[in-house]
């Protein structure tokens, strides 16, 4: 009975998938698995980026940041706020990349699974920390320096995937 209730509602979608100018009968090219040569020069043509690379350039922002902050505003309490956006990206980050990166994480794939969970759970977690604490270790604190600085930071995520390539 629940074969019939469904049956027409897959219909129903695959016509509108077919209005949208689809063609849902239609098969596309055939796939044909590569050979080590093909997937080994795929691989050397698409690197990988190092999670350490992303954490180097997220260190490497805090830097130019807290300089540009220096230059521009001159303050102490200014460059610490910044220093320390910095380190509310690159702390955590540098956790989970510790952590998936370890041999343990890549096992199975439903460890590889709960790793991902787990260290992403942490690095959220530490990172709600620091940002509770910043006012007890940062005096004055600056929020908004910190919190420029450390989206900058978050910044350089995105610009490690421009470092890939298509």
């Amino acid at each position: 009975m629940k074969a019939n209730a469904i049956l027409p509602m897959t219909d129903s979608i695959a016509h509108r998938v077919a209005s949208l100018g689809f063609d849902v009968e239609a098969e596309g090219p055939p796939i044909t698995p590569l050979t080590r040569a093909e997937a080994q020069a795929l691989r050397a043509s698409k690197p990988q980026v190092s999670p350490w690379q992303v954490i180097a350039a997220q260190a490497v922002m805090g830097c130019l940041s807290a300089a540009v902050v220096w230059l521009v505003l001159g303050q102490p309490q200014f460059i610490e706020s910044a220093l320390y956006g910095a380190l509310v990206a690159v702390l955590p980050g540098a956790l989970m990349a510790r952590g998936m990166t370890s041999r343990l994480s890549s096992l199975t794939v439903g460890g590889s699974a709960f790793s991902v969970m787990l260290w992403s759970t942490l690095k959220i977690g530490v990172s709600i920390v620091m940002l509770l604490l910043a006012s007890r270790f940062v005096q004055p604190l600056s929020w908004p320096v910190l919190l420029a600085t450390l989206v900058l930071c978050m910044q350089m995520y995105w610009v490690a995937l421009l470092w890939r390539g298509r």
